[in-house]
C-alpha cells in the first residue's frame, strides 16, 4: 500500500524539503483538454532548475481516460504513487481523492514549499474544484487559490472549442470550453506545430470564449514560471490581486458578442452601492433571472470586476454560484467594469436586469 493510500499517517513518509515557516501557500490549478500539454508542463517544472520549491499534485478528478490514468511524470516515466523529493527541490505526488485531502496532507508540512500546483484530468470541469479551494475557510487559513492555468493545443484545440461552444448539450460544454472560460492565464501550446494563420485562428477562438485572460504562446509547455505564479487572481492575501484585476480591466479587448453560445460580455455600470451589486449578482447566480432575447436562460461561469461606490471601491469575483464582494483601495482612480463569461449572455439583457436592481 502506498503512502497516499495509507492516508499519510506517518510523518516520515513525507520528505522534508527545506526549513522555513511559510504562513500562506498559493495553489495554482493546472487544467486543459486531453493532449494539451499538462504532462509536459509538469515534467518541465519538476526537472528544470528554477529555484522555486513547488509541490505538484497529480490528481484524478473524475474518470478520465486510460491515457490520462497512465500519465507519467518524473524520472524514467515513472508515475509517482507517493511523495518523492526531486533533485531541483520540488515535490511530486499522485492522489486519487477529491483534492481537499491532498491539500490537508500537504499542510502537515506547511512551510516546506513555496507553491502548490494541482493538476486535473482533461475531462474535468474545474469550477467545483476552484470553489472548494477558493472559499473553504478551514483550508484558506493556510492556503489560498492563486489562479487557474488552462492549456490549449494550438493544433487541435480550436476545433474542440468550436464544437463545444456551438453545442447546446450541457455534457459537452462542461469540459473543454469551461476550462478556457475559467482560465486566468491561457497557455496556447504547440505553437511550433502550426502556421501563423492557424495560430491566429486559435487565439481568436480562445478570445471569443474568454476575452479577459492573457494568452501566452508556448512550445513544449516551456514557460517563465513567474508569468503563471503569484497571479493573485482570487486570494485577498496579496495586494497585487487588486493591481492585477484593475490592469486586466483596463486592457480588456472584448469582441462584439454575436451568435456564440459561450463568450465574454462586459458592462460599465457606473456608480452603484454594495447592496445594488449584491442584488444584481444574486439575481444572476442564485435566482437565475437572466435570459437572452431568444428566451434561453443565461449561465455565468465566471464573473469579475471593479465597482465604484462613490465613496470607495468594490471587487467582485465569482465562479458559478459562489461569489465574493470585497472593499479595496486601488492605487489609481478607476471606472466601474464588470466582466461576465458564460453561456447565452447578452449585454443588453444584463443592463436591463441591472436597471431593475437600482433603487427607485
Amino acid at each position: 500500500m502506498s503512502a497516499m493510500e495509507d492516508g499519510l499517517s506517518s510523518d516520515d513518509e513525507i520528505p522534508d524539503l527545506v526549513d522555513g515557516n511559510i504562513v500562506h501557500v498559493p495553489v495554482t490549478l493546472i487544467t486543459g483538454h486531453l493532449g494539451a500539454g499538462k504532462t509536459t508542463l509538469l515534467n518541465y517544472i519538476l526537472t528544470e532548475q528554477h529555484n522555486k520549491r513547488i509541490a505538484v499534485i497529480l490528481n484524478e478528478f473524475g474518470e478520465g481516460s486510460a491515457m490520462e490514468k497512465s500519465m507519467s511524470v518524473g524520472d524514467n516515466g515513472k508515475l509517482y504513487e507517493e511523495w518523492l523529493e526531486l533533485r531541483n527541490g520540488c515535490l511530486c505526488c499522485s492522489v486519487k481523492d477529491n483534492g481537499v485531502k491532498a491539500i490537508e496532507n500537504l499542510m502537515t508540512k506547511k512551510g516546506k514549499f513555496d507553491y502548490i500546483l494541482l493538476e486535473t484530468t482533461g475531462l474535468a470541469d474545474p469550477g467545483p474544484i476552484i470553489s472548494v479551494f477558493w472559499m473553504d475557510k478551514e483550508l484558506c487559513s493556510n492556503i489560498y487559490l492563486d489562479g487557474v492555468i488552462t492549456l490549449v493545443d494550438a493544433k487541435n484545440g480550436p476545433n474542440a472549442l468550436k464544437e463545444t461552444s456551438d453545442s447546446s448539450h450541457d455534457d459537452v460544454i462542461n469540459s473543454t470550453v469551461r476550462q478556457v472560460a475559467l482560465g486566468d492565464v491561457i497557455l496556447l501550446n504547440k505553437v511550433d506545430a502550426v502556421s501563423s494563420k492557424e495560430l491566429e485562428v486559435a487565439k481568436n477562438t480562445i478570445r471569443e470564449i474568454n476575452s479577459s485572460a492573457p494568452i501566452m504562446e508556448t512550445s513544449y509547455s516551456k514557460v517563465d514560471l513567474d508569468s503563471i505564479l503569484d497571479l493573485g487572481a482570487y486570494s485577498g492575501v496579496k495586494e497585487n490581486r487588486i493591481k492585477y484585476l484593475v490592469n486586466e480591466m483596463a486592457s480588456l479587448d472584448v469582441k462584439p458578442h454575436l451568435d456564440k453560445k459561450v463568450g465574454t460580455v462586459t458592462i460599465e455600470p457606473g456608480t452603484m452601492s454594495k447592496e445594488t451589486l449584491e442584488k444584481f449578482v444574486e439575481k444572476i447566480l442564485w435566482h437565475k433571472e437572466l435570459w437572452n432575447r431568444e428566451g434561453e436562460q443565461s449561465e455565468v461561469f465566471r464573473a469579475k470586476g471593479v465597482v465604484n461606490t462613490g465613496d470607495g471601491y468594490l471587487m467582485l469575483q465569482s465562479v458559478y454560484e459562489t461569489f465574493e464582494i470585497e472593499r479595496f483601495k486601488p492605487e489609481e482612480k478607476c471606472e466601474s467594469v464588470l466582466v461576465f463569461i458564460g453561456r447565452n449572455l447578452e449585454k443588453e439583457c444584463l443592463a436591463e436586469l441591472l436597471e431593475k436592481c437600482l433603487p427607485k
